[in-house]
């Protein structure tokens, strides 16, 4: 199959052809029909996850089954599938609580194996991960919702909880964050969009958010979300992943607010500083979101089939395997104002 490689760390990425994955008796192989490239997929590029090589990306999936493993019992060749990003073991307690985002055996598409900037892409526990994909749903917007939409709506209703007529403000209008801008507003919050990209904010503003603020640098943000908001967000969402991001997100938040980390913070020159003070004196909640499970996708699904969350707006281009491998080492700064798809066929 044609696939995108990475040979090293920061290695430049190829396409080339590379043996097709092999079915596991719990799992399937899905021809790949759509995928995500996010900055996850850039951070497993950097060096900042124990990657083996050489190595093929992608965790954001969407496609067709074409080989099924002879324990699976809850999908069949043809069914039109996605997965999350996070894949549970299928045997743990977390797994059948339903919690597999957080199971200790996690394998993870792009990361602990190979993904699906590819062709073809073998998961594993089938009967537990994969998520039908609706007729009425297509391959790309169900590709759109494996790491960025799943992981902001679980952000956003599993762990924040969000009430409507609160506020949240969102840094980061990237993939994930236009995403958390578009649930929040859908579920009745009041929405203020943070990001140093002028487009990404006119994005934002169109999806929903209530005010848009240009991060410059030079502006003390949590001061003008507390002018804006009245003492500050209810919620706050990190989509970037800086420490700097972290600190502002916490930082504009009202006594006793709830504040979400989504975006990966690299562990550079040790763990990022965290205002805890703030923490403890505001008795702020800090909490984690790490994807969501295949049991939670179905009310997120009902969502998407009634038109009241349009995924599909989030996405700003298509491109084919040989663009993605050029993006890759630079999309830590790019500038999209959306999600960007790959299309392995092409």
């Amino acid at each position: 199959m044609r696939a995108v490689v990475v040979d090293e760390v920061q290695g430049v990425p190829e396409v080339r052809e590379v043996p097709a994955p092999s079915v596991q008796p719990d799992g399937v192989v899905v021809e790949v029909r759509a995928t995500g490239l996010c900055r996850s997929d850039w951070h497993a590029w950097a060096g900042h996850d124990d990657i083996a090589y050489p190595h093929v990306p992608g965790h954001e999936l969407a496609g067709v089954i074409i080989e099924v493993g002879t324990g699976v019992v809850r999908w069949k060749v043809g069914d039109r599938v996605t997965v999350p990003f996070v894949c549970g073991c299928g045997r743990c307690e977390w797994c059948f609580a339903g919690d597999a985002q957080v199971c200790p055996h996690q394998q993870q598409p792009g990361f602990t194996h190979w993904g699906s900037f590819a062709e073809y892409v073998a998961l594993h526990a089938a009967d537990t991960n994969l998520v039908a994909i609706p007729e009425a749903v297509d391959f790309s917007t169900a590709a759109s919702l494996g790491c960025r939409f799943a992981t902001a709506y679980r952000a956003l209703v599993g762990r924040a909880r969000i009430q409507p007529g609160e506020w949240v403000t969102v840094i980061g209008a990237g993939g994930v964050g236009l995403s958390a801008v578009m649930i929040a507003q859908a579920l009745g919050a009041r929405v203020i969009a943070v990001d140093r990209n002028s487009e990404a904010l006119s994005v934002a503003s169109r999806l929903g958010a209530e005010h848009t603020l240009i991060a410059d640098g030079g502006t003390d943000l949590p001061a003008v979300v507390s002018d804006i908001t009245g003492g500050g967000s209810h919620v706050a969402v990190d989509a970037v992943g800086s420490e700097q991001t972290s600190a502002d997100a916490i930082l504009s938040l009202r006594r006793r607010g709830r504040h979400v980390q989504i975006g990966l913070i690299p562990p550079i020159g040790g763990h990022p500083r965290v205002p805890m003070a703030r923490v403890i004196a505001w008795e702020l909640d800090v909490l984690g979101s790490h994807g969501m499970a295949a049991v939670d996708y179905p009310g997120m699904l009902a969502l998407i089939e009634q038109g009241s969350l349009r995924p599909d707006l989030l996405i700003e281009r298509t491109v084919g395997l040989a663009e993605a491998a050029v993006l890759l080492p630079g999309f830590d700064r790019a500038k999209p104002a959306g999600m960007t798809i790959i299309d392995p066929a092409r």
